[in-house]
């Protein structure tokens, strides 16, 4: 494909929109002399005159009239390509959907929250979440999901991250659990536990504080959702752990948002959960996908525990 100089696109719209040299080369900030070069230039490509003199004035040839229009679309159309995105959008008129990857616990933390706020600001908005099976970045990088809300597991270097929240795991067990009167580390570690996880690995941070201390757990059943923790816990003497944020409004000590489960501090520290919005940098200037990540933080900093 040879070589199109777009230059010359925007000084034919002018130069037919003038008939004139002299104002072509004002209006595009160059010397009349450089505006003639270019008309010559012009004609080369064209094999058309298309401005010739009538006297003292300049005016179209039957080719060049027939250009005019064209031009003229085609010029505007080229300095809208590559002018910078437009920064707005209308979200009243926005027909979009957003597949977030998330676990569980945070779409019952934020989707009442989200949905209210798509209702009022973008109504034909729709999200669709989708589990977490892991977290592979290829996800994100061929556009399976547009959003993916958790803690960073990828070495991928292009990601872009936000803090969302910080989250921290607490203990579960079912209302009247014995454990409730007086929660030490030897205490805790002498109950059967359940345990969350996608992978085949039973032991965690919490493991790793109760080692340091001589302490050791007894896992009876590992479950990949922290929904499945909580049912099993209220309905045996299993002690669970997740994130605080999957509890809701509840406090230490009183039941949680699903009827029958207490929560308790941990006897021991462990690390803090960094919650993230992740998403790939191709999406990164898109306006409406920025505005979702902005309603998604905000209604994080008011929700999160």
């Amino acid at each position: 494909m040879s070589y199109v100089d777009l230059n010359l696109l925007t000084a034919l719209d002018v130069l037919l929109a003038e008939c004139s040299v002299t104002k072509a080369a004002q209006r595009l900030g160059v010397s009349p002399s450089a505006m003639s070069r270019t008309l010559s230039r012009l004609r080369t490509a064209t094999g058309d005159q298309l401005l010739v003199l009538a006297g003292r004035t300049m005016v179209p040839t039957p080719y060049a009239e027939q250009l005019g229009k064209r031009a003229h679309e085609l010029a505007r159309n080229a300095r809208a390509v590559l002018q910078p995105a437009n920064s707005a959008v209308d979200l009243a008129t926005l027909e979009r959907t957003f597949t977030i990857r998330a676990n569980d616990g945070f779409v019952d933390l934020v989707g009442a929250s989200l949905m209210a706020a798509i209702a009022q600001t973008a109504r034909r908005v729709r999200i669709r979440f989708v589990s977490k099976p892991d977290k592979d970045a290829r996800a994100l990088r061929e556009g399976m999901i547009d959003l993916e809300v958790g803690v960073l597991g990828t070495a991928a270097p292009e990601i872009k991250t936000r803090l969302l929240f910080r989250d921290r795991f607490v203990g579960i067990c079912r209302t009247g659990h014995p454990l409730l009167t007086r929660v030490t580390a030897k205490r805790y570690a002498s109950c059967s536990h359940v345990v969350v996880s996608r992978k085949p690995q039973f032991t965690g941070p919490v493991d790793d504080a109760l080692a340091l201390l001589g302490q050791s757990r007894i896992i009876s059943m590992v479950v990949p959702t922290f929904a499945n923790a909580m049912q099993i816990v209220r309905h045996s003497d299993l002690v669970g752990l997740v994130p605080r944020s999957s509890l809701g409004s509840a406090s230490p000590g009183n039941r949680a948002e699903s009827a029958g489960i207490e929560y308790f501090e941990l006897p021991v520290r462990t690390p803090a959960i960094n919650v993230s919005a992740i998403w790939h940098p191709r999406l990164h200037a898109d306006p409406a996908h920025r505005w979702l990540r902005d309603t998604i933080f905000a209604i994080c900093k008011n929700a999160a525990p």
